[in-house]
């Protein structure tokens, strides 16, 4: 008898441990544009994304980490805490500073057997690739938008990534160098707009899109000063609004349509979001939370 109930309890106990939550999604592309401030989006010529915010769910007052610079904010975005738990602070690749320490949505994804993919604008995000997390990771020579994206499309359909980073890097080098409002920046983001659609053509091509969800975010603002010649240049990394405050837009399957976000979005609620959606139990140590009002509930649909 006394073996009998431990054999059920065994059973019962492999039986939950099992048992994934419920997958949404069977893709999710996470996209990325650097240095992409709320204000900045109005003023450009991005209709892709516009009509993607209009039609899917959005909020424009979703917020990054402190310090908001490229490397801390992404790395909360895609290991779902904040900078004091995960420790990269530094801004640059530093190969001798290794991999981050801790699980990142990758590893996490790559548990479940899920394939995953990282196509990026700068050699930096090399800090997030634990070995054996990340099936292709893509940084083009040219780092323009329109190579990344260039290089998704040609992989897309034999990769058919389950989660998938894209990173866009012009805004923020235009607004490096000429300002947050200048033409440069606005023509640099017109160029994601197309490379989106790039994107977008790709995974509609490979027969993905009925099944995938797009998050399109970005890592911070920023602001305008002038340097030692007088000359506007922009700059980031402070915990004021014009940093911080950041677009967050999900669009494709079971997302609520025409919606706007009111609850809190904070930059590593992506991370979060992104397992939930693939059906990875979401580690309790996460400092995010899947943005679930975003979605319609599963029984509705």
């Amino acid at each position: 008898m006394k073996f009998l109930l431990h054999v059920l309890l065994l059973g019962l106990s492999a039986l939950h441990l099992s048992a994934d939550p419920l997958q949404r999604a069977r893709h999710v592309f996470v996209i990325s544009f650097d240095q992409a401030n709320p204000a900045g989006i109005a003023k450009a010529e991005m209709p892709l994304f516009k009509q993607m915010s209009a039609s899917g769910a959005h909020t424009w007052e979703a917020y990054t980490v402190v310090p908001s610079l490229t490397l801390p904010s992404h790395t909360s975005m895609l290991t779902g805490v904040g900078v004091q738990k995960h420790q990269i602070l530094w801004n640059d690749y530093k190969p001798e500073l290794g991999v981050v320490k801790i699980p990142t949505v990758f590893s996490l994804a790559k548990e479940k057997g899920i394939a995953t993919a990282m196509f990026v604008a700068k050699e930096k995000f090399r800090h997030l690739v634990i070995p054996g997390s990340v099936d292709s990771f893509v940084c083009p020579k040219d780092v323009t938008a329109g190579s990344v994206a260039a290089e998704f499309a040609k992989s897309v359909g034999t990769l058919k990534p389950g989660l998938c980073f894209i990173h866009f890097g012009d805004p923020d080098v235009a607004g490096h160098e000429f300002g947050m409002n200048s033409p440069e920046k606005m023509k640099a983001f017109a160029e994601t707009d197309q490379a989106l659609k790039v994107i977008r053509d790709a995974v509609k091509s490979a027969g993905l899109e009925d099944s995938s969800v797009f998050i399109l975010t970005a890592d911070h603002g920023g602001h305008d000063f002038k340097d030692k010649n007088g000359i506007t240049r922009g700059t980031h990394g402070d915990p004021d609004s014009d940093d911080v405050l950041i677009p967050w837009i999900a669009w494709g399957k079971g997302v609520k349509p025409g919606f706007q976000i009111t609850a809190p979005v904070v930059q590593y609620d992506t991370a979060a979001t992104a397992l939930w959606l693939l059906g990875v139990p979401v580690p309790e140590g996460f400092w995010g939370r899947p943005v679930t009002s975003a979605f319609v509930p599963e029984e509705k649909k």
